[in-house]
């Protein structure tokens, strides 16, 4: 492919799609369909890549500790496009506005559907016995892409591009300032504990019995959200500078190395631990997150090698379609293989498989038909 004269990059650069939907590959069952017949034949996982698909308990970090902070990053890379856009149609001022609370107002809800038992919670109240017990009001990763994006916003909207870069110092430093300096009831100032933190302090405190009881942190952490998503904007101007294409994917690689190694350096100070968002743990993923899109950058946009990314491509062209049906396709099947006797492994391996591919299927007729759920 021949490099093109430097120009703004207009309309949709296909290894963004590309590389959302290899982070939702993974959240919708890729795990599973990839993986699950280990199990299944009663064979153990290689070490090094059992520890790369589990979460770490606390502090640290591994391959799947990234796909909620690459998806929030990826969040901010669309956004001066869109943005763009939108300028250009003479849509701003109000109407922007307005559109930038209702996608929240959205995922909000979306987010309260997928992982705050919203829906079953709305049932009790059509039957006559209401009980909110059970409702998680801030617990999901849409909801975390709402609070970043909502500051996104509204920096792009009224910052320049380096006033950005400082914001996303501000929102790191302030965290960590907060979570060192200010003292936790019962435990003091600095501890970085599960369950015995300042964020999680404050999500006990004003969320009460609607947190989700777990040591992920949400209120306090929607500072990481925003910084985490802020990154993602600002590999967005890169994509969208008037710039040759080798130059953007040279200021990408120099993004995500600048980016891990502040992470790596502030991380002996103030740990990477992805439970509460920490700064150095924002700047580590945004580094990976900087040269994976990079690698997609160049893969697919520079030297032109496209078909492999297809089926990514289908899912990351509905990203929050995927995102809410799987775990519905997924729990159906769960249900009828049981009926047939299906148990263990085998049941989880089916699932995920049967799921994967009805989800996938569906999302294709879409993408032919170019359907395309926007929020």
């Amino acid at each position: 492919m021949s490099e093109e004269s430097p120009s703004p990059a207009s309309g949709r650069i296909m290894s963004v799609d590309a590389l959302r939907g290899f982070d939702m590959f993974w959240i919708t069952g890729g795990k599973e369909v990839l993986f699950g017949w280990f199990p299944v034949l009663s064979l153990p996982l290689p070490v090094w890549l059992g520890r790369h698909l589990e979460h770490v308990p606390w502090e640290g970090f591994v391959a799947w500790d990234l796909i909620m902070p690459l998806f929030l990053f990826i969040v901010g890379v669309s956004m001066p496009f869109a943005f763009k856009r939108r300028l250009d149609a003479g849509r701003a001022g109000a109407a922007l506005y307005m559109r930038i609370v209702r996608r929240i107002l959205i995922l909000w809800v979306l987010g309260m559907i997928a992982q705050g038992n919203l829906l079953s919670v709305l049932w009790t109240f059509i039957q006559g016995r209401p009980d909110v017990s059970r409702l998680h009001f801030y617990s999901n990763t849409l909801q975390a892409i709402a609070s970043g994006y909502l500051v996104a916003a509204i920096v792009m909207l009224n910052v320049r591009k380096l006033g950005q870069i400082l914001v996303i110092a501000g929102l790191l430093a302030g965290f960590w300032a907060l979570m060192i300096f200010v003292p936790v009831p019962g435990h003091g100032a600095g501890v970085l504990e599960p369950r015995a933190n300042l964020a999680y302090y404050i999500d006990e405190t004003l969320l009460g019995r609607f947190s989700d009881g777990t040591p992920y942190t949400w209120i306090l952490s929607s500072m990481g959200f925003a910084a985490t998503v802020l990154l993602g904007v600002q590999a967005g101007h890169i994509l969208n500078a008037s710039k040759t294409r080798h130059a953007k994917l040279a200021m990408l690689v120099a993004a995500g190395l600048g980016c891990l190694a502040l992470g790596w350096i502030w991380g002996w100070r103030f740990p990477i631990i992805k439970h509460i968002w920490t700064s150095s743990m924002a700047l580590w993923a945004a580094g990976w997150s900087f040269l994976m899109l990079a690698a997609f950058y160049w893969v697919i946009d520079i030297i032109g090698r496209r078909k492999w990314s297809f089926p990514f491509m289908v899912i990351g062209m509905n990203a929050i379609l995927a995102y809410m049906g799987a775990p519905f396709l997924s729990e159906g099947f769960k249900h009828l293989l049981g009926l047939i006797g299906a148990t263990g492994p085998l049941l989880k391996f089916f699932c995920a498989l049967l799921s994967f591919i009805v989800m996938w299927v569906s999302l294709f007729l879409l993408y032919r038909r170019k359907w395309f759920l926007r929020i």
